[in-house]
């Protein structure tokens, strides 16, 4: 494939804290890329007017808004995310608010994607908090119960990709935080790999945020990040 053809699967994450430096972000990125994630912290700083300036630019917009309520509440939340043209949303993956979720989107073009369990997260956070399976096996489950929900994908660490793709198939999407190129700091990420990596495991989405934005030549670090799926998907 070519960077062009792989454009559409690098979601930027836009995880600064005011509109003005997403701004920045954007315009040093230009055509460069065309999907952006935006969540809590510049949601919460005028980031969903900027959504609307996003989309009014032809960009795609993933907006990660974890919701999680009673199903009422989750569908009435969804009901007017649609209405914003966003591309995606994130739901956390219990089932009930997934299928309210998935009522409340029928129609409207919203990829809805269920939040299996944070990348930030290992085997030893879900003890802590209180979960009996390990990481693997609740992403799996939480798989199966997306794809019985009607949602259009998942959120998932790409270390769980490949056994994702086998119990959801093919046309739901994998979208895969916790991507580093190779050498890229870790930051608070426990379960991470390589766009290329991730990519071969069955990844349809990449989020990189820090490698991108922290980066001293923002559009060099995206192109580089570019041209490796664009090799990943030729192989």
């Amino acid at each position: 494939m070519t960077v062009e053809d792989v454009r559409s699967r690098l979601i930027v994450g836009l995880d600064v804290p005011t509109v003005k430096d997403a701004e920045q972000v954007v315009n040093e990125l230009g055509d460069t890329v065309s999907f952006y994630k935006v969540g809590h912290q510049l949601a919460f700083a005028g980031g969903l007017d900027f959504v609307r300036t996003l989309i009014a630019a032809k960009k795609q917009v993933f907006l990660d808004m974890k919701l999680l309520d009673i199903d009422n509440t989750v569908a009435k939340g969804v009901e007017n995310i649609a209405k914003m043209g966003v591309s995606m949303l994130t739901l956390h993956a219990y089932p009930k608010a997934m299928r309210a979720g998935v009522e409340a989107a029928k129609g409207s073009g919203l990829c809805l994607l269920g939040v299996t369990v944070l990348t930030s997260m290992d085997n030893a956070d879900l003890i802590e908090a209180g979960y009996k399976d390990d990481a693997q096996t609740l992403v799996l489950r939480r798989a199966a119960q997306a794809r019985e929900a009607g949602m259009g994908g998942v959120v998932a660490s790409a270390a769980e990709a490949a056994a994702i793709r086998q119990i959801v198939g093919n046309d739901l999407a994998i979208v895969t935080p916790g991507i580093r190129p190779q050498g890229a700091e870790l930051g608070d990420q426990k379960r991470v790999m390589t766009p290329s990596d991730a990519l071969k495991a069955g990844a349809s989405h990449l989020v990189v945020a820090r490698p991108i934005i922290a980066a001293p030549d923002r559009r060099e670090a995206a192109e580089k990040i570019l041209a490796e799926m664009a090799a990943s998907s030729s192989s």
